[in-house]
């Protein structure tokens, strides 16, 4: 549905239980945590069991964690290949896979059916290539002695998220004599995926791409959906393109190398799902939350399955944002403001939409939209998953109203919201509100 430029208002409500963005990539090999995420059995619609390759072992199904009882822990998985769950994103002759799962990597063929040509490039940074590069070739190249792999490492963080280093994955791909049947590859976080795939977009007006998101925050939301593009020094995202990838590749196990902070940032987009869609999905993790933050196995293969259905389904039904894929940017709009005028980098982009979400929040109670309770279960929540609540003290009135005057939400001159309205679930995207109220929210967490 169509959101009009005037005061016109698209509500959405919670749907049943069958039903993007960067930030630096900066992993760190961290021994003190290993995450070993189990198969989870298909639960919801659009997912699907993918056949395995013969020489692979068939895989112990272990049932999904219902989204009412507490995770199970478990030892994590054996040797031997496992079936990934895999969640469609249903976009007609260019609908494609997430495959989700433990020691993707480990399985050639997953990725190998995706490359059409000959010629791929990946695209990574300082910190994953180390890590994953080498892997990620190797399963490219495999049994496969046709193709031929090339890569551009790029600096790591948001900062990088600029023509300037768009243009080094160009000047690889042009020096590499790519063709139009190459295929990019995205491996690494929001940022990388972002660049990568908006390099896909444009690189002789299109060639194929694929995403390999190593971060919470990329498996959960930004590698879904086909947003991609760079930042502008006067706002985050303007330019880019929606250009979808052949499949999104989310191997859990890279999850191992992920620093707290960067764990901790990719929560603020899974949370923001029940905020808007599914409250059964919010209730879960209000019992889940400190294994989320224990990094339990089970916990974290439920909470990426969950997040990536609603995605899917948000996409296929909105892929250019022109209606309920908007509601997806709850707190976006005030968390883009702080990293714009805090400058890209200082705050990762899920600890900025934790804090916007607060913001939204706070207006959304203001217009007598939801119940006190709310408010403070979204506090609660966010604090337990050690995110911001409120916006850096360098930020003013004047600051939030420069940035969110030129927000891809607005149309006409207004700006459009994505507010809580209703129930638990319930939201609007929305230019129909009080002006009073958005006043009063930005100087309840402003000092000027």
């Amino acid at each position: 549905m169509a959101a009009a430029a005037t005061a016109a208002t698209a509500s959405y409500s919670t749907l049943s239980t069958k039903h993007n963005l960067s930030i630096s990539t900066t992993h760190h090999i961290n021994k003190n945590h290993s995450l070993g995420f189990p198969f989870l059995s298909e639960t919801s619609v659009r997912i699907r069991p993918l056949s395995l390759p013969r020489s692979a072992k068939l895989p112990v199904k272990v049932m999904a964690t219902s989204a009412a009882t507490p995770v199970k822990k478990t030892s994590g998985l054996s040797s031997g290949a496992v079936a990934p769950t895999v969640v469609d994103v249903d976009l007609g002759d260019r609908s494609y896979p997430i495959y989700i799962g433990s020691g993707l990597l480990n399985q050639p063929d997953l990725l190998q059916r995706h490359i059409h040509g000959k010629r791929v490039l990946v695209v990574t940074n300082t910190t994953v290539a180390p890590l994953y590069l080498d892997k990620v070739v190797s399963a490219l190249t495999v049994g496969n002695p046709n193709v031929t792999v090339e890569s551009v490492i790029l600096p790591d963080g948001e900062k990088y998220k600029d023509m300037d280093t768009l243009m080094k994955v160009f000047d690889k791909a042009i020096e590499s004599r790519l063709d139009r049947r190459c295929t990019f590859v995205a491996l690494g976080g929001g940022v990388i995926g972002d660049m990568c795939g908006y390099a896909a977009a444009s690189f002789l007006r299109g060639v194929n791409f694929i995403q390999i998101p190593t971060t919470v925050m990329a498996q959960v939301d930004s590698s879904v959906g086909g947003k991609t593009g760079i930042n502008h020094r006067l706002g985050k995202n303007l330019i880019g393109a929606f250009y979808q990838p052949q499949c999104v590749l989310i191997d859990t196990d890279t999850l191992n190398t992920l620093p707290d902070r960067e764990l901790a940032s990719g929560l603020a987009e899974v949370i923001k799902y029940g905020l808007i869609r599914d409250a059964e999905f919010f209730e879960w993790q209000e019992k889940n939350i400190h294994a989320l933050m224990a990094r339990d196995p089970d916990a974290f293969a439920y909470a990426i399955k969950r997040s990536c259905e609603n995605k899917a389904e948000v996409v296929s039904q909105d892929e250019k944002e022109s209606g309920i894929r908007a509601t997806l940017n709850l707190g976006h709009t005030f968390g883009h403001a702080i990293e714009t005028s805090y400058g890209y980098g200082h705050w990762l982009h899920g600890e900025a939409v934790a804090a916007g979400t607060v913001m939204a929040v706070d207006m959304s109670y203001r217009l007598g939209w939801i119940d006190e309770s709310i408010v403070e279960r979204v506090h609660n929540i966010l604090k337990q998953a050690k995110l911001p609540t409120s916006p850096p003290e360098m930020m003013t009135v004047d600051m939030f109203k420069s940035v969110m005057a030129v927000d891809k939400k607005v149309a006409d001159g207004l700006l459009r919201l994505i507010l809580l309205k209703g129930p638990l679930g319930g939201c609007v995207f929305t230019g129909d509100y009080d002006r009073k109220a958005l006043d009063e929210t930005l100087h309840a967490f402003c000092k000027s």
